[in-house]
């Protein structure tokens, strides 16, 4: 096993997971599509790798201080944006570490956390429109379907409408002011342990970053950017963009028969351009998930490039 550096200042879950799987060593480029606090290029560089790091979020820069700029690189940019900087069939392995990093959700100033009080933003990176905006300018039948689908909430259309009545008389512009009414909107927590928020900061944040399709676009931008033998690891927090990355590489590995209701239609022709790792997708041990409970949810799915050439569909 890829023994873990104990120097990161933030350690991602299922670290050693992903460098087993990875398979970092001296000559290879990585990208690290979602470098966050650096947690993984750290133990990437650590096997003697190089990276190019990848995070929407310029504030992320300063997690780079100490990294040896002879193997590492920095691109303020998405990760679906990687075969357009570093080339086509150009690197060796792609790390993808999805939804908010810790280092967002502990600062109040992000709007990120329903535990905290901060300006209601979301915004990983530093353009386009925040959650205020959205919650105060969207129809009551979409803020229901971004709750609804985005967030898995049942209860979506009774936090809309609520949310409309309110914000004509006063709009949504703080973190906890916005948690507080979802709570009262749908009872209080009744001894809850799940916070009655959760699900709508969940919807509205998927929302706001578009993550879903930047998670598609991504996984596309990945099929360009390796190499032949270079290794895709993803890992997911929540059962939206594992679905997206569970079924993406089952066609691409030409696992799902043809005329699955779960997945877009075979390319006809097309070889597998990718080779499953594994099957199924690993999950953190429970020293893990002690240690840190923000890894309970995530699971790691991982494959192997071939040599087909990329697909011409959007799958």
């Amino acid at each position: 096993m890829t023994r873990v550096p104990t120097s990161a200042p933030h350690i991602p879950v299922l670290l050693s997971e992903v460098l087993d799987a990875l398979q970092p060593a001296p000559a290879k480029i990585i990208v690290d599509g979602t470098f966050g606090a650096g947690g993984y290029s750290r133990g990437i560089l650590a096997a003697g790798a190089s990276v190019i790091a990848f995070d929407r979020d310029p504030t992320a820069r300063r997690f780079s201080e100490g990294l040896d700029p002879a193997r590492f690189r920095f691109e303020p940019a998405r990760f679906s944006e990687m075969d357009e900087v570093v080339g086509a069939a150009a690197v060796d392995g792609v790390a993808l570490d999805l939804g908010v990093s810790s280092m967002q959700i502990d600062e109040p100033e992000r709007g990120f956390s329903f535990m905290r009080d901060g300006p209601l933003d979301m915004r990983m990176g530093d353009a386009g429109q925040t959650a205020a905006d959205l919650v105060n300018t969207a129809d009551q039948k979409e803020l229901a379907r971004i709750f609804f689908v985005y967030g898995e909430e049942r209860q979506s259309r009774r936090i809309a409408g609520a949310i409309v009545r309110r914000r004509a008389e006063q709009p949504f512009s703080r973190t906890l002011e916005l948690a507080e009414f979802i709570e009262k909107a749908l009872g209080g927590r009744r001894g809850a342990k799940v916070h009655p928020a959760t699900r709508a900061f969940q919807g509205l944040r998927i929302a706001v970053n578009e993550e879903l399709s930047e998670l598609e676009a991504g996984l596309l931008a990945a099929e360009r950017a390796l190499k032949t033998d270079g290794r895709l690891c993803v890992v997911t927090f929540h059962s939206l963009e594992d679905r997206i990355v569970k079924t993406f590489l089952a066609v691409r590995a030409g696992r799902t028969p043809a005329g699955s209701r779960h997945a877009p239609p075979k390319q006809a022709g097309a070889e597998p351009s990718f080779q499953l790792l594994f099957n199924g997708a690993h999950a953190p041990s429970a020293a893990e998930v002690a240690a840190n409970p923000r890894a309970r949810s995530a699971k790691l799915r991982a494959a192997v490039r071939t040599s087909a050439p990329v697909w011409r569909d959007a799958a």
